[in-house]
């Protein structure tokens, strides 16, 4: 179990220096402990599942991966999860982790059975190991997201171009929106990130994201679309202090998937239950508190973009 409030992992890309000491300060500090929470989830909240440990056939495991859950709406997933447990006559448990790549390497393993992921994971995980599509939420009338660019509210900064030489925050390694996009737009430029920044590092969450660029620490970041907006509608302090200044996009939505082999009696009721819960009063209001219209079923070619950037980004790094 984790702590109430903790520090912010850093990722390799950026070393120890002013900016860093910074942020840890801010953090160790308590910064985002009080009404607008950085922390996920609070334990008593969750079930912690450890890798193998899940002798309960009757048990659906489901990952939440922490990159893309806002910490306001993680109560909303866990009341949908709840619904959907009740309507598949399973118990759900809930599997957490900070980063895209453990979500996949359970999902990849059989011991998580279904999850919501970001898009770049599920084309990741789709080619490794054949990770299925199940069902992708409709947002704002559309099943598509944008990658934001965002600075500090008054920050001179017209342009991602403006931020060159400057300390810029990515979300994950394996994000869509919070790394791939924004490193396709830089190599269209010819440059990369450790050519063009200063310093890069991962926060692992895009509102911890938001919350950095929103105090200064960086003087940008790249963010889910969607958690800004959800922020922005739920008058975030941090989103408020935030000036989005490029979008790139748009892209096929997160989706929730499933491992290949799960049983397809249980892929098919999920998938039944999922696109059906905004006629339900409990499952519709479960998805009001996510920002969520519907479900819907969608088409693997909706992430066809996103194979085509991390292809030229491929190719970009051959060349070098």
């Amino acid at each position: 179990m984790r702590k109430s409030c903790h520090k912010l992992a850093l990722g390799s890309a950026i070393p120890f220096a002013a900016a860093a000491a910074g942020l840890i300060a801010l953090l160790a500090a308590g910064a985002g402990c009080g009404k607008e929470s950085l922390i996920r989830i609070d334990p008593a909240r969750i079930e912690t599942l450890e890798p193998k440990t899940m002798p309960d056939a009757g048990i659906l495991r489901v990952a939440l991966g922490a990159v893309l859950t806002p910490s306001e709406g993680f109560a909303y997933y866990q009341q949908l999860l709840a619904y959907v447990g009740t309507r598949l006559g399973r118990r759900i448990v809930c599997v957490e982790k900070t980063n895209y790549a453990e979500v996949n390497a359970l999902l990849k393993a059989g011991e998580v059975d279904c999850a919501f992921v970001c898009s770049r994971p599920y084309v990741e995980g789709k080619d490794d190991f054949g990770l299925e599509l199940l069902v992708a939420p409709q947002m704002y009338g559309k099943a598509e997201y944008y990658s934001y660019i965002i600075v500090p509210a008054d920050s001179p900064a017209a342009g991602l171009a403006d931020l060159k030489g400057k300390i810029f925050a990515f979300s994950d390694p394996l994000s869509n929106t919070g790394k791939l996009a924004p490193s396709y737009a830089l190599g269209l430029r010819g440059e990369t990130p450790d050519t063009f920044f200063a310093k890069h590092l991962y926060t692992h969450a895009h509102d911890k994201t938001i919350m950095l660029v929103a105090e200064r620490v960086v003087d940008g970041g790249a963010v889910d679309s969607l958690v800004w907006e959800y922020g922005k509608r739920k008058q975030s302090r941090y989103v408020s202090r935030t000036r989005i200044i490029e979008r790139l996009g748009p892209y096929g939505i997160p989706p929730v998937v499933v491992r290949k082999d799960l049983d397809p009696a249980t892929k098919t009721s999920l998938r039944e239950i999922f696109l059906a819960a905004h006629a339900d009063k409990r499952g519709a209001e479960a998805l009001a508190g996510m920002a969520i219209d519907r479900f819907v079923e969608i088409d693997d070619r909706a992430y066809d973009s996103i194979r085509l950037m991390k292809a030229s980004l491929a190719r970009q790094s051959q060349d070098q």
